[in-house]
Formats: C-alpha cells, structure tokens, sequence
C-alpha cells in the first residue's frame, strides 16, 4: 500500500539508487537500434534550467523507445572546455598569488587535471538528479585518452588532404585571454560610442581631407583612406597623398566599391591589421598592414614613442587629445555602435593580424548541403533547415587554435627553419619524415578550439576509427536534441566533418528546442536576478538562501537592493520542494515549437497538484483492491461505463505515440494530463464508486475494480516517460494485481492501441452522461444549491436513448449530480415552479421550491436570454456578410449557419420556460 502523502524526495532517492545498482540505462543488444547524443555540458557547468529542460525531452523519448523494446543507448559525457576550464583554473591560481606560467605548461595541466578529478563530475551527479537514464557506464570525456588519439588522427587526415592550413590572417583576438576566438564565440552589443571627424591634411596641397572613424586610436595603423568610385566629391582626389596625423608617413587616397559614400563624411581611414573590412581592401589593392597592437591590446613599437605601452583606450583619448591641440579634430557626434565582446571575457574583441591554423569550410560544406536538400536529415521546426543552409552557403573558413594550455595540442612539429611536420608525436614524425637526431624539433604551443572535439562527438564516443559493435549499431544516430543557440557552433560542424569521416550523417533528425526565459520572457542571467536553478525547485530553498544566492557575487549595493527586493516580492516564502517529476511535467508542457519558453513556477506548483491527484487516485484504487486477486491483462469489458473509459483510453495512447513521432511534448503533456486528471479521476473514479460501495461482491463491483486497475496502470506506462519517479513508486504497488512482475516500469512494453476495446457506442453513452451532470451542476450553481445538497431531478422530452441511458446510468446521475430522484414528466405545465437546462433536446427540470425564488430564476432566465440574443445577431450579421460568404471556407461557413440553428434552438426553449414561470 502506498503512503497516506506523496513524498517526491523519498520517492526519487529510492528510485535514483534502485536504476544505477541494476544497470537498467544500459543498451539491451536486442531489438531495432536507438541512439541520442547527449550535448557534452562543460566539464565546469553546473545544471541550469536550460539544461533541465533538453534533458527532460531526451530522457522521454529514451524512456519511450526503450519501452517501444527498441535496443537504445543514450551516449553520455562531458566536454573539457577549454577557455572555460583554464579560466577558472588560472582565477583559483591568482588567489595564491600566481599564475599559470610560474607553473609551466605541465604543472599547470596537472593543476587543471586534478580539479577536474575533484568538480568534474558535478554536472553528471546533477544530471542523473533530473532521471536522466544515460548509460554512464560508457560516459566519454572529449580529453580522455582514445577521444585524444582520435582528434590527432582527424587533424593529420584533414591536413594531409589539404583542408587544413596555417596562415597569417584576421581573426577576432580576446585580448583578456589572449587567444583567438571564433565568429561565433563573439557577441554583438548596441552601446553608444562617438563618431569622430578628422582632418588628413593633403601631402602636396593645402587644404585637408574629412575622414570620419569610430576608432581613433587605429589611426597609427592607417594605410590609405579609401572613397567610392563614383561620389563626385572626391573623384579628382584618387591617386593622390595625404599625411597621416601624428605620424611622419603618408598614405594614398583609393577608391573601392565597398565605401559607404553616405556613412561619416564618404571618407574612410583604412587599418587592415584591425579591421575586418579594411583587411579585406587591402587585400584587393595589394596594400601592406601595419599591426599597431600587442596581444594584450597595447600599443608596439611600430607607432611614435609618445604612445608605445599605452592601452588601447587611454591611447585613444590622448590621440583625440593631440588632434585636437593640433587642430586636427573637426567634430565628435555620439554615434550608437555594434561593439564585439568575448562571450566568455566580456571584453572587447580586437581584430588581430596573427599566424593561426584554419580548415578550409566549403569543402566540407557542400556534402552536409546536399545532406540537407536531399532529406538526408530532417530539422524540426522546419524553418531550422533554411537557417543551416543559409549558414553553410555563406560559410568562412575556421580558425581552429587557440592560444591556451587546456585542450588537445596541435599535433605540429616544427624545426628551426620553421619547416612544418605534422603527426602524433615526435618519434612518429621523425620516423615519417626520416628525419636525423641533429634535427631539433618542437611542438606548436596552441591548442584546437573546444569545438572541434566536440563536432567528432557522434561518431568518435562510439569508438571510431575502430569498427566497434557501437558504431556499426548506432551509427547515424537517431535524433539530435539541442537549442537554436549552437546550431552553427556544434551542429553544422558535426553534420560535415561526421559526413567526411563515417561517408554519414551523424544524426537523422534535429530537433530544435526553444531558450527557457523568465515568466515576463526574460534571459535568465545573474545580473537580472531572475536565474532559478532546477536543484532549488526539486528540493526546495528559503527565501534567504535564495536571496544570498542570487546576490552572491554582486559588487554593486543598489543591484543587491534591487535583485533581493524582487526575489522577496516573487517569492516571500522562499520555493517549496515541488520535485523531480513535477519540473520535468513542466518543462513538457513548455516544450512548444516557440523560439522563447516562458517559465513560470506556478505551472510547476500545479503540476505537483497534478503528482497529488494521481498519488490519491492510486490509493483509492488500491484501497477497493486490497483482497484482488492478479488478473489476466487481457480481460474485457462488458459493462458501458468501464468499456466507455477503456475506449477512451485507447484515444489517448493513440494520440500519445503520434506526439512522441512528431516531438510535440507540450501536446502529449496535455493528453495525459487531461486523462488523467479530467477522465480518470474526475468521471471514472467518481462513476465507479456507487459499484464499488453497493456492489462490492457482485460481478459488477470485480468488473470495475479490475478496469479500474487495468486502466491505472496503463496510464503510468503512457506517463513514465514523462514523470518516471511517481510512475516507478506507484506501478510497483500496482503491478502484482495485474500479475506482472518486472523489477522496473521503464522495461514494461509502452501501451498500444488495441481495436477490440474501442467501443464508439459506450463512448456515446458516457458524453450523455457528462452532458447531463454538467447541465445540472451548471443549473445548481446558477441557483445557489450547496454542492452537497441531494435535489430532484425531472426529464422531459428527449428520446428513446435518453430513457434508456436514464435508467442505466441511473447510478452514476446520482452520485455525479448528487440527485435524490431521477423522473420522468410528460406534462410540466402541471408541476408548480422549475428551472430547466437542455442536454442535446433532452429538458432537465428542478424544481425550484426549497432551493430558489421564482424571481430570481426569472432574472437569470432573461440574462441567459440576453446572451443568446446577441449570439443570434452576431451570426446572422456574419450570414448576411457578402464577402464573409465569398471568402471564408464552405466548413465555416456551415459551421456558422449550425451555431445560427444552435442559439435559436436554445433561444426558443429559454423563452419557453421564461413564458411558462410568467404565467405560473
């Protein structure tokens, strides 16, 4: 028997222990193949709501195939992070006072290596919190030993077939971590900037020329000033020389097609070494560049003495200082700017002239294009697929190393010509290149972008290059779960480098999920203080554990003010411990094709209602079941009421399995939720209890409980998946009565559709009943009746079936309605004072005497009228509208003419009775 209260955190413990002692998220070896990839978190993370969320999805589709008997294996693991990992590292190291290079390289490694030894596995332990039922027996690490060997091996393929190589190119340079990072790994942000005039004065005439700038302290790097080939206003000026300010050289005016004759004054300076653009022009005009910064974004030695060593922005103010004293300056206007930031350090992201390794991109481009247009793979949304085109029809070649420690070392040897020799370690290279111990070598000091591990993620945690039983029984995987933020960063990448290497695709599908917000359809960020950590809504937090944590961190005192008066005002008791299923309900019930998910607390705090109503419908049941006997699964039913409900059901597993197909985890939230709460618990177990009290030993009270059992049962298979805790906890009590005796739900078959207990007849019977009840009590409450209070009830009219269901279903009207009688009246002109509803042309009667006044019931009769009339009008107008007639479809249009039938039926029946209480 179960508990009297659902406890979620007892419950979970027990069932968390329970799947990983009995190894039950293992892959069978039996059946049709299933593969997910789990997106590696950060070796550094710790579990937010994004993360909740995509494994909520993965773990129900896992949950579900493998209980469709498919052979599934859910690859888990973690990446290693490489910026991520070495910045928080390096930030522990700072607070004894030193840094990475008083360590060396090896030291430091060994430093990174023992804290991921110690914190590593955080994110794991979290994951497995949420009931994530990944195989981490097969857990992979994007630095463990074969993903290393693995990651050489794809660099030296790749460089050997010409797709990789080393080049001095501008590339987006983090002058905090001084590495050079990706496009995608920078972040665009609106702030406002100036826009400054200056004056070039000409080399050879009076007179200056008016170049406008957003970035002053680039002038030292300048090489030309470039205007459009067609602006008049400057075409006698091409060819010739100005003076560079503050400097002794001069430069050439060009003209160029890409100059914005609109932008500034139509004159642009042009600094290839740091400038994305003007690097470009340079290119087409042969034009050298000048690198004016270090990498930590001062200036070098290549610009005048009196700014060497200054950092990039106090250099800018002091060259708009010297221009202005020098008359240089001719205006400054606040201009709103674009500036790039590092997406990890924030700072301002510098285009950097340096030597750095690339993979050429349209190559490996065109077979994921084809992939993607050939139905190769499948997006979900749809519009995702036009978005990666778009993406890899523009794409630009890939900056590959970074300027760290942490990560997979560029497998590159050089020797002291600079003479490049690639392979995996030196006695392999100088065995390759036969190359004489006189020779000395020494390996490239950057490491590969995190990214590039990643993108092998598919096909090498399955055991590539070796031909593992994995690989050939996994590979393509099946779906790939995972925001919109990383379709270029992750996705694109492993769908073309997972096509070069397997001839593949990684995945079949892609499914797309939208970005957790805040209720109010904010990001969710510290600084907003509206972050909420999945562990605080499971387990529950005080308001003052909450308020210290979201404060925790916070330099500035009015933003501590502001964040914990928000929280206190949000949540003035703090979160209570709403539980593991609850939040993975929510997060399914969320989880529409929307780019932004809105979350608000209050869906999870009804869906532990929810966990409450199914924990005390279970006890009922099991409470009327105590001396059941186990009974065969495949018994039937002959009484309405359990064929109705059983036929029901069976909509209800169909619905459920064309939800899982097409990924639609809000819609099937939805279905079972409905079933549950609504058919199950609110008809069902209220229609069977006058059987179960008055008819305990007959053939129709062992009928009832048996459906009632049966039908229990196959709910938490169909909601296992969704909610495995509660389902787990409950099935288990459940289970020895319908003689099943499986040590665990999530290896039960999920439920199919069975034809012969679809019973279209009983599922009528059943509406007639909810028609009546809820005529009824909507009567009752528009008369005052205390719920509770047994009335009368008269039928009048109607037809054949109406008697018959009347009489059969005598038990459940009663009990449902709470009647006192149930009769038939041919003559209700011979009853005193009544108030009438309608069931389809059935009239329901109550007497009005002892329960309202005949005035009262006159007022509410005109309102009700009142409403009609409008009703009435509203249609006819539509009828009566030529270009609604035209336009709308015929289904709507027949639509409108029965709601027009509708209301003047009701119309008519309402001022029947109105007439009749008149008259009496």
């Amino acid at each position: 028997m179960l508990d009297k209260n659902y406890d979620s955190k007892q419950i979970e413990t027990t069932w968390r222990e329970h799947w990983a002692k009995h190894s039950h998220f293992q892959h069978s070896s039996k059946g049709e193949a299933y593969c997910i990839m789990l997106p590696p978190p950060n070796v550094t993370g710790s579990l937010h709501m994004g993360h909740g969320f995509q494994i909520t999805l993965m773990d129900a589709l896992v949950r579900y195939q493998r209980m469709c008997g498919k052979n599934v294996l859910w690859q888990g693991g973690t990446d290693h992070a490489g910026i991520a990992t070495q910045m928080l590292v390096e930030r522990q190291l700072l607070l004894q006072g030193k840094t990475r290079h008083d360590l060396g390289r090896e030291k430091f490694l060994q430093a990174v290596w023992a804290w991921k030894d110690k914190f590593g596995s955080v994110i794991t332990q979290q994951l497995e919190y949420m009931g994530a039922s990944i195989d981490w027996s097969r857990g992979r690490f994007t630095c463990d030993p074969g993903f290393s060997i693995a990651v050489e091996k794809i660099f030296i393929d790749l460089y050997r077939e010409g797709l990789i190589y080393r080049g001095k190119r501008l590339v987006n340079w983090d002058p905090q971590l001084q590495t050079a990072i990706s496009d995608l790994e920078v972040m665009y942000q609106e702030e406002q900037g100036s826009l400054w005039t200056l004056r070039y004065p000409f080399a050879e005439d009076n007179g200056f020329l008016l170049v406008a700038t957003t970035r002053p302290e680039t002038l030292l790097g300048d090489v030309a000033v470039a205007v459009h080939p067609h602006d008049p206003r400057f075409q006698s000026l091409v060819g010739k020389l100005v003076k560079l300010p503050l400097t002794d050289r001069t430069i050439p005016i060009i003209a160029d097609d890409n100059v914005d004759p609109n932008f500034g004054t139509g004159c642009v300076k042009i600094t290839p070494a740091h400038d994305f653009n003007d690097y470009a022009m340079a290119q087409r005009h042969r034009l050298a560049s000048i690198t004016i910064f270090t990498p930590q974004a001062h200036l070098n030695a290549k610009v005048p003495k009196a700014y060497q060593g200054l950092e990039r922005f106090v250099a800018r103010q002091q060259i708009v200082k010297d221009l202005e004293l020098l008359g240089l300056l001719e205006k400054v206007e606040a201009h709103l700017l674009k500036i790039p930031r590092g997406d990890r350090s924030g700072v301002v992201i510098e285009p950097y002239l340096t030597d750095q390794w690339f993979i050429s991109m349209q190559p490996l481009a065109k077979p994921a294009i084809l992939a993607i247009t050939t139905g190769q793979l499948d997006f979900i949304p749809e519009v995702w697929r036009k978005i990666c085109l778009q993406w890899l029809e523009n794409i630009e070649d890939w900056c590959i190393s970074r300027q760290l420690w942490w990560g997979h070392r560029i497998p590159v040897w050089y020797d002291t010509h600079d003479q490049i020799y690639v392979g995996h370690d030196e006695k392999t290279i100088r065995e390759h290149y036969a190359l004489p111990p006189s020779c000395l070598l020494k390996q490239d000091e950057d490491v590969l972008d995190t990214w590039f591990s990643s993108a092998l993620w598919p096909f090498v945690t399955l055991g590539w290059p070796q031909s593992t039983y994995e690989l050939k029984t996994f590979y393509p995987t099946d779906v790939l779960v995972t925001g919109f933020d990383i379709i270029f960063f992750w996705v694109a990448r492993m769908l073309m480098l997972g096509l070069h290497f397997t001839g593949q695709v990684p995945f079949q599908q892609v499914y797309i999920t939208g970005l957790i917000r805040d209720q109010d359809g904010q990001k969710m960020s510290k600084s907003k203080g509206n972050v909420l950590d999945p562990l605080d809504v499971i387990e529950g937090i005080s308001i003052e554990a909450l308020v210290q944590k979201r404060c925790q961190g916070l330099m500035q005192l009015h933003m501590k003010k502001k964040i914990e008066h928000s929280t206190r005002l949000q949540f003035p008791q703090g979160i209570p411990a709403l539980g593991t299923d609850s939040l993975r309900f929510t997060y399914c019930a969320l989880a529409s094709p929307a780019r932004d998910i809105r979350f608000d607390l209050s869906r999870t705090e009804g869906y532990r209602n929810f966990c409450n109503k199914l924990w005390n419908a279970a006890r009922f049941v099991l409470l009327h079941s105590k001396n059941q006997t186990p009974c065969s699964t495949e018994i039937s039913f002959v009484m309405p009421i359990n064929r109705a409900f059983s036929s029901l059901l069976h909509h209800t597993i169909a619905a459920m399995h064309g939800q899982f197909q097409s990924y639609r985890f809000d819609l099937m939230a939805q279905t079972i939720y409905e079933f549950i709460w609504n058919e199950y618990c609110d008809w069902y177990l209220e229609s069977a209890k006058p059987i179960l009290f008055n008819a305990v030993d007959s053939h129709r009270g062992q009928e009832t409980r048996i459906s009632l059992i049966k039908i229990l049962e196959i709910c938490l298979r169909l909601l296992h998946p969704l909610m495995p805790f509660i389902t787990e906890e409950i099935w288990q009590s459940i289970a020895p009565l319908m003689g099943k005796k499986d040590s665990t739900i999530m290896l039960q078959p999920y439920p199919r559709i069975n034809e012969t207990e679809q019973d279209p007849v009983a599922e009528q019977s059943l509406a007639w009943i909810k028609r009546v009840v809820t005529t009824v009590r909507t009567l009752r409450s528009k008369m005052g009746i205390a719920p509770g209070a047994k009335i009368p009830l008269l039928l009048h009219q109607g037809n054949e079936t109406d008697r018959e269901n009347s009489l059969l279903f005598q038990e459940q009207l009663s009990n449902l309605a709470k009647l006192s009688a149930i009769n038939w009246v041919d003559d209700k002109e011979k009853i005193s004072t009544i108030t009438m509803g309608l069931a389809g042309t059935l009239e329901l009667l109550i007497p009005m005497q002892g329960f309202t006044d005949r005035n009262t019931e006159i007022q509410r009769l005109q309102k009700e009228m009142d409403k009609i009339k409008k009703e009435i009008e509203r249609a006819q107008a539509k009828l009566a509208n030529a270009a609604f007639m035209k336009n709308a479809p015929k289904e709507i249009v027949l639509q409108e003419h029965q709601r027009l039938i509708d209301f003047t039926t009701q119309g008519s029946k309402l001022h029947e009775q109105l007439r009749y209480l008149q008259n009496h």
